[in-house]
């Protein structure tokens, strides 16, 4: 992805050595390696915190203190990179949303942090991966998830990276179009259809993620293949992609995301077509 490093987005909060993470206590070492993988991913799939489930990051955990903000030139790197995605994604929004739609777009922040903060959310801990709060229109993520992304779910690339990103603001923009408040009254009305409904509400954020990659694309941003990685990712981070990991079989009926082929199919449909009506999930088969 072509883009400029040396910038510093207003809309991102770095609160790396704020003292509102936490440190594994015994539980972690009881647990032993596999296991800590084993919870990180279903956290990752789930958003919820597995950790607290077997005592870690829980009651056996203590507040990590506050500190200065030390990082390696690879993270700087990263944090300049996610500096750029976020204001060029939100400068996106602000001529697609009211041309598309008639909503004006209103620009959310986006948190660093290192092994946990609190949100309006609750905490917010690494183990959850990047996530959007609702409650305080805020986008957390600790950097240490972009190595994972590449590692362990095999999804190399800037574009990759840029997706997540994407993805994360298109929850942002779900909520200045009223869509999760809608989705949420829909569960509590019909809570046998909340894990569908789940679902589309995601893959409508991964459509929303394409119509930026459109934009990019129409605006030169984009090299040879970055789509691909971006595909790649949308992929990767499917359930029954996930699920296989971790259980060595694939359960539908407890997706929350969405499949490897819908989440690439629908990242796909908003870069095909930049267009905010056809991110319609709601109305799909």
């Amino acid at each position: 992805m072509r883009w400029t490093p040396g910038g510093n987005s207003p809309d991102v909060e770095d609160r790396r050595g704020e003292g509102g993470g936490r440190r594994f206590g015994l539980g972690a070492g009881r647990l032993g390696l596999g296991g800590v993988v084993v919870l990180l991913i279903l956290s990752l799939v789930f958003k919820q915190n597995f950790f607290s489930l077997v005592g870690i990051g829980g009651g056996d955990t203590e507040a990590a203190p506050a500190g200065p903000v030390t990082a390696s030139p690879e993270e700087e790197k990263l944090k300049q990179f996610i500096n750029f995605v976020l204001d060029d994604v939100q400068a996106s929004w602000d001529k697609v949303l009211p041309e598309q739609s008639g909503t004006a777009y209103q620009h959310a922040h986006l948190v660093l942090f290192r092994d946990g903060i609190e949100s309006a959310c609750g905490l917010a801990e690494s183990a959850t991966g990047p996530f959007y709060c609702p409650g305080d229109h805020k986008v957390y993520v600790d950097l240490g998830f972009f190595q994972e992304l590449a590692d362990r779910f095999g999804a190399p690339g800037d574009f990759g990276q840029a997706y997540v990103l994407a993805h994360e603001i298109g929850h942002h923009v779900q909520l200045l179009l009223g869509t999760e408040a809608k989705m949420r009254q829909l569960q509590g009305e019909h809570p046998a259809q909340a894990k569908e409904l789940s679902v589309r509400f995601e893959l409508q954020a991964d459509c929303y993620a394409g119509v930026w990659g459109s934009s990019a694309a129409q605006r030169g941003e984009l090299d040879p293949g970055d789509s691909d990685e971006g595909l790649n990712a949308a992929a990767a981070v499917g359930d029954d992609r996930i699920q296989r990991m971790t259980t060595g079989h694939v359960s539908p009926e407890a997706f929350t995301h969405g499949s490897a082929e819908q989440r690439s199919q629908w990242f796909r449909q908003g870069l095909r077509t930049g267009k905010v009506s056809a991110c319609d999930t709601f109305a799909a088969p």
